[in-house]
């Protein structure tokens, strides 16, 4: 149950945490599938209540500094020695450790009780959590680096080479920032994005997409840019041959049953976008030997020389004026409309619905 009120500022957990106050929060899928109930309960464990939602934060530190927050709470940030093999390698997101330390379990800040978050006046963090903002990147492009940091993620994780075809199946944040993250840092023969509303289209050619297409021009137009043959069976089409790397960035069960229907035999299905406990048929995975896998958070990145995905995101953001996905803002007494017009984001010509806490419009 989400409401407004006043709570306990978090205390730090130990000497070297510091205070962030937020400057601006966004509103996640993820909080928006937590508030609407269709959250994986897969989650309820990695979680610690009452906490703050607000893990897309820009914010200023006590001496008016300006910092992004990287929210994941892995070994480092606990404190804990030595860390766990997936910290080790650079990778907090799979942390094993997230029940420990001196913070209670959690994910990640805007998912644990001890932390705060970015959708209140105060929250803690860890100094390796702090990435410093160029005066360059305004506050409203800032706050759009924590997702852009996961696309970043996503888009070396799927690997697409330069002969691929390569499909971005959803155009809210995630779907665009993805397609900015392929076109940057992992740029393919051809990059179809499948966007449902018209700011969203014009969006994806404006990030790097080659094609726009609509959800109902799926299976065709993906048909004839790989040149496979289309099937069409009782409830759902297939393609023969069909996209090398798909970036499912939706979440829900019609897109995940496309995407690995579309999808080429021995090809690629990146799960970008936050999927609830949905029912996907699992034949065609089955069936045509594709490679499934998750793309959560960020890290260090092997195949960028180990560079942090944050480095990466923040070095690339100036250029792709992100500013411009931002908006509207809210106050956080705001918060009923800020929810319902995030709720509507794409069929409202919007992307990145986020809280102002400049001067706290409360």
């Amino acid at each position: 149950m989400l409401h407004l009120g006043d709570v306990a500022e978090p205390e730090l957990p130990a000497g070297n945490w510091v205070r962030v106050m937020p400057t601006l929060s966004g509103i996640c899928g993820s909080d928006l599938a937590a508030i609407g109930g269709h959250a994986s309960l897969y989650l309820d464990p990695l979680t610690s209540y009452p906490f703050v939602p607000g893990h897309e934060v820009v914010g200023t530190l006590e001496d008016g500094s300006r910092v992004v927050i990287e929210p994941a709470l892995g070994c480092t940030v606990r404190g804990i020695e030595p860390p766990c093999p997936r910290c080790a390698e650079g990778r907090p997101g799979l942390c094993y450790n997230v029940t420990e330390g001196p913070i209670e379990v959690g994910l990640q800040t805007g998912y644990c009780a001890d932390t705060g978050g970015g959708w209140g006046e105060v929250l803690v963090a860890h100094p390796s959590q702090l990435h410093a903002v160029p005066e360059s990147l305004s506050d409203e492009a800032a706050v759009l680096i924590e997702p852009f940091a996961c696309c970043v993620h996503a888009a070396l994780r799927g690997g697409a080479g330069k002969d691929d075809i390569v499909v971005v199946l959803g155009a809210g944040t995630i779907g665009l920032l993805t397609i900015a993250a392929i076109k940057l840092f992992t740029p393919p023969k051809r990059l179809i994005a499948v966007a449902k509303h018209p700011t969203q289209r014009d969006l994806a050619r404006k990030l790097g997409a080659d094609q726009v297409i609509t959800p109902s021009e799926i299976f065709q137009r993906i048909r004839f840019a790989t040149a496979a043959r289309r099937l069409d069976g009782m409830k759902r089409s297939l393609l023969l041959g069909g996209a090398d790397v798909t970036f499912e960035c939706v979440g829900r069960a019609d897109s995940l049953n496309d995407a690995v229907r579309f999808t080429r035999e021995g090809g690629t299905v990146v799960a970008v976008g936050m999927p609830g406990e949905e029912k996907v048929d699992w034949a065609p995975i089955w069936q045509r030997e594709l490679t499934v896998m998750g793309a959560y958070a960020y890290g260090a990145e092997p195949k960028m020389k180990g560079k942090r995905t944050f480095e990466l995101a923040l070095e690339a953001a100036p250029e792709l004026h992100l500013e411009t996905l931002t908006g509207p803002l809210f106050g956080l007494g705001e918060y009923k409309d800020a929810i319902a017009y995030a709720m509507s984001a794409g069929k409202l010509g919007a992307v990145k619905v986020a809280f102002d806490l400049r001067g706290l419009k409360i």
